[in-house]
């Protein structure tokens, strides 16, 4: 009941998931990433633990195809479930499920995987695809935007859409954007207004956060 993007840019690091779907609160389980470590998205039938353990995986160092095998082996029910990794390198891969609901499938690219359940049609996915690519230069969490609002306009969910969300990862332990639209007629048009929000008012505030290489942020210099 779901289209995402996993994600990694090349020029920065950093690492994004995005989604929408028909159901309410889309950002709640389904989107996992870590700094230097990679991403994943798990979706249909839910199993959270394939996000947090695939992300625990790709911290031992296994590739995005190696942590998916080993998650198949954790899972009795993988055949409900769609699952999609990328790993440090910028490698992908995903899992569909047979009794995902049709039209079901993925889209892998450099440094991309799409996947979507209960879709329209594959061409869902290539408008995703097609924007993300075009939009190679801009930042990734304006190349997410980009790609979800394409799949939107595509015909996304056969039930519409009513939640999602974009996370994005930069260097730190803590997201660099964490935007979700839990429940809203056109959530993608809410995604991108929010998106301005956040860029004007809390990304400032996120920047000057402590970090591992400076513990006290930017409020030393401000109290010099």
């Amino acid at each position: 009941m779901t289209f995402s993007i996993v994600a990694r840019c090349p020029r920065s690091g950093q690492f994004g998931v995005a989604a929408a779907t028909a159901m309410p609160a889309v950002g709640k389980l389904l989107s996992h990433a870590a700094a230097g470590v990679g991403a994943v998205a798990t979706q249909a039938q839910v199993n959270p633990y394939l996000g947090l353990d695939g992300l625990q995986l790709l911290r031992q160092g296994l590739s995005a195809e190696q942590a998916l095998e080993r998650l198949k082996g954790t899972d009795p029910c993988m055949e409900l479930r769609q699952c999609a990794l990328i790993d440090a390198q910028g490698d992908s891969v995903c899992w569909t499920g047979e009794q995902c609901l049709p039209w079901a499938g993925s889209l892998s690219g450099e440094q991309f995987s799409i996947q979507g359940n209960r879709l329209v049609g594959p061409q869902v996915l290539e408008a995703v695809a097609e924007t993300f690519r075009r939009e190679a230069r801009r930042p990734l969490i304006e190349r997410l935007i980009e790609a979800l609002d394409a799949g939107d306009r595509c015909g996304g969910d056969r039930h519409g859409e009513s939640s999602a969300v974009i996370y994005v990862v930069d260097k730190e332990d803590y997201p660099l954007w964490d935007i979700r639209v839990d429940h809203h007629l056109d959530p993608v048009a809410e995604l991108r207004r929010l998106h301005k929000v956040f860029a004007r008012d809390v990304l400032p505030e996120i920047l000057a956060m402590p970090t591992r290489e400076n513990p006290a942020g930017l409020a030393a210099e401000d109290a010099v």
